[in-house]
């Protein structure tokens, strides 16, 4: 097929109740060549009796001119990082995930805070030239970052407050209220989102931006969520809450997060979000040489997708309760001179990983596999986070700088 036929069908349905011999026909657009076109119908049918349908797998009409896949490098990241004159302190920063989005929109990250010593060697690989403070949030005060900084205004603060205890892949209200394994630690997480708001009311950004997962707005953890907004809104801060998919913001991954921004009372602007796409990236937009992929489930059956879709949320663990990804992959092989693809099943590598969770491919991530798995799995996607900061940079702080 030629590429607009491909963006607008996956099957090619002839369908003709009254028929003797065959009342429904598909034919893969995929896979198979158009059946017969004739004079007056299509196989042998009145055209009355044929349409086009897709499956949900990834499909764009030639209008929409999807560009290809793609996540800028660490080098090109680094020459736009600053670049807006705005600044980000980062709070319970992981790898870097959130801080990589900022800097691709312009931003100059300052400080950042991780308590995880995997993570944080997993940061300072990639952000040589940002402050990393080693400490618990919870030892660290407004004025420590305002004397690392060297200055009291700061354009952004981001954060995303551990969310094991709210996520619905865990055990939730069980533990709340206490410690809990989480990463290489012991400690107790549901009540992280309370040291981000006292960080944000005693440093008083223009901006904060707080992403947790969606399992903090459904069920029983309701009701932190509405103490949460509370708290903030306390902090002196028009808030808004909003549950985006990464993978309508140009990340070949389906993850729903839970986004928070605000924005100071006393500033000319509201909180605002940024617009899902008008496209989606799949599995093999990103690794083309990709054709299926699973997630396995302690006591499910395997869910599998086409990797004409995006990848299923990628989990913090690459076996055990946080579920498993499997691969189906195309591999090129010689014999007897001639050359053929073969299916292999496998994990995913973590070079593969780095794409569907849009990271950089020179993206640098130290530790085990398991360990940098995981990194992988807690982050916000880059470029998702981009999507946020470029919203917070042109809809925000544009207007604020204008009525100063």
């Amino acid at each position: 097929r030629e590429e607009a036929l491909i963006n607008m069908a996956v099957k090619i349905i002839v369908e003709n109740p009254a028929s003797s011999f065959a009342k429904r026909r598909e034919y893969c657009a995929e896979t198979e060549p158009s059946p017969c076109i004739q004079a007056g119908g299509i196989a042998g049918d009145n055209c009355s009796h044929y349409r086009l349908e897709d499956d949900d797998s990834i499909h764009t009409h030639a209008r929409t001119m999807k560009p290809p896949y793609r996540v800028p490098s660490m080098v090109e990241i680094s020459a736009v990082r600053g670049t807006n004159g705005r600044t980000v302190v980062s709070t319970f920063s992981g790898c870097g995930g959130s801080c990589l989005g900022f800097e691709m929109a312009g931003f100059k990250v300052l400080w950042a805070n991780e308590f995880i010593p995997a993570a944080r060697d997993t940061y300072a690989a990639n952000h040589p030239g940002v402050i990393l403070d080693p400490r618990d949030i919870r030892a660290i005060q407004p004025e420590d970052i305002f004397a690392a900084i060297g200055a009291r205004d700061v354009d952004v603060m981001e954060g995303s407050p551990p969310c094991a205890s709210f996520s619905r892949a865990g055990k939730r209200e069980k533990l709340w209220g206490k410690a809990k394994k989480y990463s290489d630690t012991v400690q107790r997480t549901d009540d992280l989102f309370w040291e981000f708001a006292r960080l944000v009311k005693g440093i008083q950004p223009k901006v904060f931006v707080a992403e947790n997962v969606k399992g903090l707005v459904v069920g029983k953890a309701k009701g932190f969520f509405i103490e949460i907004m509370k708290l903030l809104k306390g902090c002196g801060y028009r808030v808004r809450c909003q549950v985006l998919d990464a993978q309508w913001l140009g990340v070949p991954q389906s993850r729903q997060r839970t986004i928070f921004v605000g924005v100071r009372e006393d500033l000319a602007a509201e909180p605002a979000f940024p617009k899902p796409l008008a496209y989606r990236y799949s599995v093999r937009d990103a690794i083309p040489w990709i054709t299926s992929v699973s997630c396995l489930l302690p006591g499910k059956k395997p869910g599998v997708s086409s990797a004409g879709k995006p990848c299923p949320t990628v989990t913090t663990g690459d076996t055990g309760g946080n579920g498993r990804h499997a691969v189906e992959a195309e591999v090129q092989v010689e014999d007897s001179g001639k050359s053929s693809l073969l299916l292999e099943k496998r994990r995913f590598t973590i070079a593969e990983l780095k794409r569907i969770c849009a990271f950089p491919d020179d993206f640098i991530l130290t530790g085990s596999y398991r360990q940098q798995w995981e990194r992988l799995g807690r982050s916000v996607p880059p470029l998702m986070m981009r999507a946020v900061a470029e919203v917070v940079r042109d809809q925000i702080l544009a207007k604020v700088k204008s009525c100063q």
